[in-house]
């Protein structure tokens, strides 16, 4: 059986980082590509009590006895 030939993951292409900043990168980089490739849940449905729109006033509507209705 021939043997696997490995080849680096990452490379440095310029500078020379600190063996903790290349343990940063390649933690990142290992955490980016393992992700969950589900897609997230869908935000909570919003209660009534905060709609924004139930702070606007209904129009009111003219014809007879619209003024009972103008007070509520």
């Amino acid at each position: 059986m021939s043997e696997a030939i490995s080849r680096p993951t990452l490379r440095v292409v310029s500078g020379s980082p600190t063996p903790e900043e290349l343990a940063v990168v390649s933690a990142l980089v290992a955490a980016a590509g393992s992700g969950d490739e589900r897609s997230p849940a869908p935000p909570a449905a919003r209660g009534t009590w905060s709609d924004p729109a139930r702070r606007m006033r209904r129009p009111w509507l003219p014809g007879p006895n619209a003024w009972r209705s103008a007070g509520s």
